[in-house]
């Protein structure tokens, strides 16, 4: 059972929600706890339509956009119902953690039962309102694009960040120029620029390199006007009766300079104009919120990636948003001179914004040559604009070239800058996977979260991570395959252990005649090549066609398996539906609903009485007439 599928994915989506919401219902009324048909679906169907896309995953974001905002915008049924749309979450969130498809990265239990306590007053005061479908909302439209998957990364200890934050030349300048403005402040011309002098003595102390000689203020100076910006919007220092004050609310930030250096780096997207020092309107800094967070986020999870490669991204962008940027050509293949010049200045402003993060100790540049993973996507690039259009054909010719000289500017985020992304895109409620976050998870929500979020090298050292901590051992894996409830799921569970673990494939040789692992780790086997079909006996085949069965009924309901069952057997599919059934398969439930949904139908359809053809029944005076077979001599 997948809880995790692309946006394409449109069809895997919906059967998964089937079996989703049928097994819930049934959990529900074997506990005695309120659900709704219509209600639970829609849960569902609110986490397909998210940022992340995650079915399991709820915290109390996801929490409060289902009930204030997807339900009022989206769900139109009868009150009695909508009343009881908090409970039923509640039973949906419990047949989740039951099961062990719960994502242990959002909220416990515990955590989610007081988000949905704490947000029913609320739903019940917008269901007093509620006239009709949309008119009240937690936000005006609750359905979210899908966003990019975002690699697993690892982070050092937390000691090694906080000395890497103290270290930063720019935390360490913003903490020099407050002790410098000092309470009783530095006078300000009356532009609000330091003077010629104090511009001077300042940087000197902060040594930004700048030549401060022929600088009539702070204003002529880019990289002491943006320090000067920075610690204004940071609320460091503030400006009051002509002079430059240190804050003295804000004094016991420059005591932690890795809380400052979070400030810092959050704040410098607001920073554009001093970042990009023009006296004319550049492309770069009108859209230098969006494109610094583009680039950081393109950045992560990689290794050193050329910086042509994101000037590419760059100009494509600013070229189709910015009306200003001239699009004539000389001759189809030459751009115009005009063209040219802006290319390079935003060349020139990409590279002062990669210095600006470099000095704040986000991102680390070196020179070199491009990996050959740079080129070998320029066919079928990541970049898509507004119009489902990838890379330009000039676009990859363009960086072919560039990519192919030897010693370029590369850039990757350090630890601190994989860190302040990864937390950005958290709040963003996108997916950021962690090695390491799952050392504390039971072994079913581990294995689960593994098999879907995580690629196989990432998986594998989540896995041995989990491993070593105390009391988790490999038993503890194979009992919550045993206990998944999900064959797809089971499935996906033990597979990952064969490829993770040293003798994985030893390990399910093993578990040939597990009761209850047998039927997977067959499946496994012969998959792989390590099992030959024809040296399994009757019972273990009978065992394998049934969890294939199974395995097809979760994945596509129940007419896509009739259809195999009578391409099989064709009349006798009845026949053989009810061997696998008394075959002793252990997944009773999977069973149940094969009887109901598979062979009971078989069943009907094969003592359905005769239907008579008008005209020849009994009595008629009309008799079909047979035709004489001819053979070709």
């Amino acid at each position: 059972m997948r809880t995790w599928f692309e946006p394409e994915e449109a069809e895997e989506f919906e059967a998964a929600k089937a079996v989703l919401v049928r097994r819930c219902l049934t959990w529900a009324g074997e506990h005695d706890r309120p659900a709704d048909e219509l209600l639970v679906g829609a849960a569902i169907d609110a986490r397909r339509h998210s940022r992340d896309g995650r079915l399991a995953y709820w915290d109390e974001k996801q929490i409060r956009r289902y009930l204030l905002g997807w339900i009022p915008r989206y769900v139109v049924a009868p009150r009695e119902i909508l009343d009881i749309a908090p409970d039923t979450l509640r039973t949906y969130l419990g047949y989740l953690t039951a099961t062990g498809l719960r994502d242990p990265r959002g909220a416990t239990p515990a955590e989610a039962d007081l988000a949905i306590a704490r947000a029913t007053p609320e739903y019940r005061a917008a269901l007093g309102h509620l006239t009709r479908p949309g008119t009240l909302g937690f936000a005006r439209d609750p359905a979210e694009p899908r966003a990019h998957l975002q690699p697993p990364i690892a982070l050092p200890p937390a000691a090694d960040l906080t000395a890497a934050a103290a270290r930063s030349p720019t935390v360490e300048r913003l903490i020099a120029l407050t002790t410098w403005a000092g309470e009783d402040g530095r006078p300000l011309t009356g532009t609000g620029d330091l003077p010629a002098d104090a511009a001077r003595e300042l940087t000197a102390l902060l040594g930004t390199g700048e030549d401060a000689g022929q600088a009539r203020s702070s204003a002529d100076l880019p990289q002491l006007a943006l320090l000067l910006a920075w610690a204004r919007r940071l609320r460091l220092v503030r400006a009051a009766e002509g002079r430059l004050h240190a804050v003295a609310r804000t004094a016991p930030l420059l005591r932690d300079p890795e809380g400052l250096w979070r400030r810092a780096f959050h704040a410098l997207p607001s920073l554009g104009p001093f970042v990009i020092r023009r006296t004319t309107a550049s492309p770069f800094t009108l859209f230098f919120p969006d494109l610094l967070t583009g680039l950081l986020n393109t950045l992560y999870g990689m290794d050193d990636m050329p910086v042509a490669r994101l000037a590419e991204t760059v100009w494509l962008t600013c070229r189709k948003h910015h009306h200003r940027i001239p699009t004539g050509w000389n001759d189809g293949r030459k751009p115009t001179d005009d063209l040219m010049e802006t290319r390079r200045r935003l060349a020139e402003d990409l590279a002062r914004a990669f210095d600006v993060l470099a000095d704040l100790g986000a991102v680390e540049l070196t020179r070199g040559p491009a990996d050959e993973l740079y080129l070998s996507d320029l066919d079928h690039d990541d970049y898509i604009d507004d119009d489902g259009q990838g890379l330009p054909p000039d676009a990859a010719e363009r960086l072919r070239a560039r990519l192919a000289e030897p010693d370029l500017l590369l850039a990757r985020l350090t630890p601190l800058g994989q860190r302040a992304v990864r937390e950005r895109l958290l709040a963003d409620g996108r997916d950021a996977p962690l090695i390491g976050e799952l050392a504390g998870a039971s072994a079913a929500e581990l294995l689960g979260v593994l098999t879907q979020h995580y690629p196989p090298y990432d998986a594998a050292a989540e896995l041995h991570g989990w491993l070593a901590q105390p009391g988790h051992g490999i038993e503890p894996l194979l009992q919550a395959v045993r206990e998944c409830p999900f064959r797809t799921r089971a499935a996906a569970m033990l597979n990952m252990l064969a490829e993770a673990l040293p003798d994985g494939r030893a390990l399910l040789h093993g578990l040939r005649r597990d009761p209850v692992l047998g039927p997977a780790a067959l499946t496994y086997l012969v998959d792989v090549g390590e099992l030959d079909p024809s040296a399994i006996g009757h019972g273990e085949h009978l065992l394998l066609v049934a969890e294939n069965f199974l395995t097809l009924l979760e994945l596509g309901g129940p007419q896509p398996l009739i259809e195999q069952l009578k391409v099989m057997a064709g009349r006798e599919a009845y026949d053989l539906v009810t061997a696998v059934l008394d075959a002793g398969h252990h997944d009773t439930v999977g069973l149940e609903e094969m009887r109901v949904l598979v062979a009971e139908p078989l069943r009907a359809a094969r003592h359905r009485p005769l239907r008579l053809i008008p005209g020849t029944g009994p009595g008629s005076g009309n008799r079909p007439t047979r035709k004489r077979n001819r053979r070709n001599h």
